[in-house]
């Protein structure tokens, strides 16, 4: 069994390293679970990815309960079914479909997942992100997955519901070393719909048009009221260049204008159009596991111990990966044998 710390890591780490475990058909234990965080241990988004991955490959998972401080992986073959997975609290349902995404790799007949929880929450990218600019992204080099949405939730109830499809998939290299020019943005605006007497949703894609109008690309907006147990909304920009897709999104707060969560999301995208970057800040990170499977490479915005800490782990698996600090202070991440 390898046995890998998560002391410098976060549940990135501890969703990264089961995957790669059921990847590689490896047993694999993660100790000080999130060791530097203020509340160590697993958290019940972690343990709803740890049984997704279980039920995709079949595995015995030992300390995989809220809290613990170490979990064990023993995985069998990777196959196709069904499973669903529950998470009591608001934790994001999106960061159990990203454990499981990578092992469409593996599949020999399709697997579908559905997911109680967050769907449009803090530290994790939101719903539209995930169908809007990740999916669509990684479909371009050969993964097959779609995702479907029964229902949203925000914090601090959740209660959202969504399923992911994955199909056998022969991933290509991620070849996205520039983005090219900006082709057009997708702004989609979702309110819940106790928050339709104040146009919230409204106001926040008037708000993005507004200041995206001034660009010679195009730009469409969507506008969208949902039930939901908690009130909340998001809006996420999805930015379509020639060669790449990147996603910058806001969650609203009690007490903030509408304008001023379109705001949030704007100023991420215009840091990163700035940039030399190739993709997002998430999708840096969040595309690592398809590199290492696949090799490729991109350029991330920057450095962070987050990416370094993923890299450093896919390397302990044995796969070739390599974070490289460039003049400007983005970061390319190159990976495969022929790097």
């Amino acid at each position: 069994m390898r046995s890998i710390s998560g002391a410098d890591g976060g549940g990135q780490l501890v969703r990264s390293a089961g995957a790669f475990a059921c990847l590689t058909g490896r047993a694999v234990e993660v100790t000080d679970v999130r060791g530097a965080r203020e509340t160590p241990g697993l958290k019940a988004q972690h343990v709803a990815a740890l049984e997704a991955l279980a039920a995709i490959a079949d595995a015995d998972l030992d300390g995989a309960s809220v809290g613990s401080e170490r979990v064990a992986i023993d995985p069998d073959a990777v196959t196709g079914g069904e499973a669903r997975v529950e998470i009591d609290t608001a934790g994001s349902l999106c960061l159990v479909f990203d454990a499981v995404l990578p092992l469409a790799a593996r599949l020999d007949a399709p697997f579908r997942l559905t997911a109680t929880g967050g769907t449009d929450v803090r530290w994790a990218p939101p719903l539209d992100y995930l169908r809007g600019v990740k999916l669509p992204l990684l479909r371009e080099y050969g993964l097959d997955a779609s995702l479907s949405c029964d229902r949203r939730g925000f914090y601090p109830a959740g209660g959202g519901e969504a399923t992911l499809t994955l199909r056998p998939s022969e991933l290509d290299p991620l070849a996205i070393p520039a983005r090219g020019s900006l082709s057009g943005i997708d702004v989609r605006s979702v309110a819940s719909g106790a928050l339709a007497d104040a146009d919230v949703a409204e106001r926040q894609a008037d708000a993005a048009r507004e200041s995206l109008g001034e660009r010679d690309a195009p730009v469409e907006a969507s506008v969208t009221y949902v039930e939901t147990t908690s009130p909340g909304s998001v809006i996420t920009l999805a930015a379509d260049y020639v060669e790449a897709r990147a996603g910058f999104s806001a969650l609203g707060e009690r007490g903030t204008p509408a304008e001023d969560v379109a705001e949030e999301a704007l100023a991420a995208f215009e840091a990163f159009d700035e940039s030399a970057a190739s993709v997002d800040a998430h999708l840096a990170d969040q595309l690592l596991p398809f590199a290492a499977l696949a090799g490729g490479e991109y350029v991330a915005p920057r450095r962070s111990a987050h990416l370094e800490t993923h890299a450093d782990l896919l390397c302990a698996f044995g796969f070739d990966v390599a974070v490289s600090v460039e003049e400007g202070g983005t970061v390319r991440v190159r990976a495969g044998p022929n790097r």
